[in-house]
C-alpha cells in the first residue's frame, strides 16, 4: 500500500510540474520550426516570441550571433523559454535572475527587455566570452548549481540564433493564426526591440513596408522578416515576404515558398 500511495503521490507532483513549466504562455497560439542544416527545432509563440527578442537585442547592441545563442541556451535551461514569475528561491523571469543578487527588482526582471539587457550587460564583461565554451560562457554570467546543464541546449540554441539573426534565410516559419492576435502597436514594438524601424503602411493594399540599406540588407533583412514570423500570432501577422521568399499563415506545415512578389531591399508584411 504505501508502495501505491508514493506513486500516486509521485504522479500528483508530476502533474503539478509540467501544468506549473507551462501555464500562461501562448502554447495554444500554434508553433514554430527552425531548421539549420540538421538540426529542427519547435517551439511555441511565447518561445519564438522571447528568443526573437534576444536576436533582435543582440543585433542592436552589434553582438555576435554566438552571444544570442548563449542567451537562447541559457533561457532554455532558466525557463523553457518562458517569462515566469517563479524560480528557485527568489528567481524570477527568463533567465531566473534574483533580486537579491543584485539583477533589478522583480518587477524590472519581469520586463523580458530588461532581463535580456541585463544578461547582455553581464556577459559582454567576460573576457574572451566569444571562444569560451557556450555552457562556460553561460555558467559564468548565471553560477548556476549545475554548470553544464546549458550544454543540453547548444545545438537548439545555434539553430534558433542562425535563423533569428539572418544567417539562415527561410528557416524559420510558424503555423500560426493571425485572427488570435491581441496586440496592435507593432511599430512601437518593432522600434523598442530593434533601435529604430521605419515601418511605410499602403492602405490600399494593406500592406506594410520595411526599407532596407546598407553592407547587412541581406542578414538584417532576413533577420526582421523571421522576427516578424515569431510574432505573427500576437500582432496578428498573416503574410511576410522578402528576397523572393513568402510566408504565410495557417499553413499546416510551416515553412517559406517562392515568389515573385518580393523585394531584396524591403520587408514587406501584412496583418489580420
Amino acid at each position: 500500500m504505501r508502495w501505491i500511495v508514493a506513486t500516486v503521490a509521485s504522479t500528483v507532483v508530476l502533474v503539478l510540474v509540467v501544468f506549473k513549466l507551462f501555464e500562461g504562455g501562448m502554447t495554444g497560439a500554434g508553433y514554430c520550426v527552425a531548421r539549420v542544416g540538421d538540426t529542427t527545432v519547435e517551439v511555441d509563440a511565447e518561445q519564438a516570441k522571447w528568443a526573437s527578442l534576444m536576436a533582435a537585442m543582440a543585433h542592436e547592441r552589434d553582438l555576435t550571433p554566438r552571444a544570442t545563442t548563449i542567451a537562447i541556451a541559457t533561457a532554455y535551461q532558466e525557463s523553457k523559454i518562458r517569462n515566469i514569475d517563479y524560480g528557485d528561491r527568489d528567481s524570477v523571469g527568463l533567465f531566473q535572475q534574483r533580486p537579491s543578487q543584485g539583477w533589478g527588482t522583480v518587477e524590472q526582471i519581469m520586463d523580458p527587455r530588461y532581463s535580456t539587457g541585463r544578461f547582455y550587460d553581464a556577459l559582454v564583461e567576460i573576457d574572451d566570452y566569444e571562444s569560451m565554451e557556450i555552457t562556460d560562457a553561460a555558467q559564468a554570467v548565471q553560477r548556476s548549481g549545475f554548470p553544464d546543464a546549458y550544454a543540453d541546449h547548444e545545438a537548439d540554441a545555434r539553430a534558433l540564433a542562425s535563423a533569428l539573426r539572418g544567417y539562415s534565410p527561410a528557416a524559420f516559419a510558424c503555423a500560426t493564426d493571425p485572427q488570435a492576435g491581441t496586440s496592435t502597436d507593432l511599430e512601437a514594438y518593432l522600434d523598442e526591440s530593434w533601435g529604430g524601424v521605419r515601418v511605410d503602411s499602403d492602405p490600399s493594399s494593406g500592406q506594410h513596408s520595411i526599407a532596407l540599406s546598407g553592407k547587412q540588407i541581406g542578414t538584417r533583412g532576413w533577420a526582421l522578416a523571421q522576427f516578424l514570423v515569431a510574432n505573427s500570432t500576437e500582432y496578428s501577422i498573416s503574410e511576410v515576404t522578402f528576397d523572393d521568399m513568402r510566408w504565410e499563415a495557417g499553413q499546416e506545415e510551416p515553412g517559406w515558398d517562392p515568389t515573385e512578389d518580393a523585394s531584396s531591399t524591403q520587408v514587406r508584411f501584412k496583418r489580420g
